[in-house]
């Protein structure tokens, strides 16, 4: 049985547009997300980088611009793959609403605490934080 997914919604002070350019520009990713040598908001866009020691693989598997960026990261060392899904939903010229919807952590080796859904949870929550400060502190 598959479990349910991370499912994280929050109201960012920002437009649509300023927010997509900090989801997929990599100069911007890098002051809150991951530092990337390079991003693609394409179909089929595969990276792989090391962070906090792990060796991540991300594929761009779905784009739709200025709404919904969505791709499947495994850790290559590691079994298992899931999908995060970012979507943001219009609310007006100066908030956007962001519903981040991550399945497939539990496919993760489950021994390794790093990997829990709380790990996740908990990574995902200050990730949040952190957008919120950047986009709200640096864009408006």
């Amino acid at each position: 049985m598959q479990a349910d997914p991370i499912r994280i919604e929050e109201t960012i002070n920002t437009s649509i547009e300023k927010l997509w350019s900090a989801l997929t520009n990599p100069e911007e990713m890098a002051q809150w997300y991951f530092e990337l040598p390079k991003f693609e908001a394409e179909e089929g866009f595969q990276i792989h980088f090391s962070s906090c020691d792990y060796l991540h693989r991300w594929v761009v598997t779905k784009v739709i611009p200025h709404h919904i960026i969505e791709y499947k990261w495994s850790y290559p060392d590691y079994p298992g793959e899931s999908l995060l899904n970012v979507e943001l939903l219009y609310i007006n010229e100066y908030a956007t609403k962001l519903v981040l919807v991550h399945e497939g952590v539990e496919t993760f080796p489950q021994d390794r605490t790093e990997f829990s859904r709380a790990s996740f949870e908990e990574g995902w929550n200050e990730i949040i934080k952190n957008l919120h400060e950047y986009v709200e502190e640096t864009v408006g």
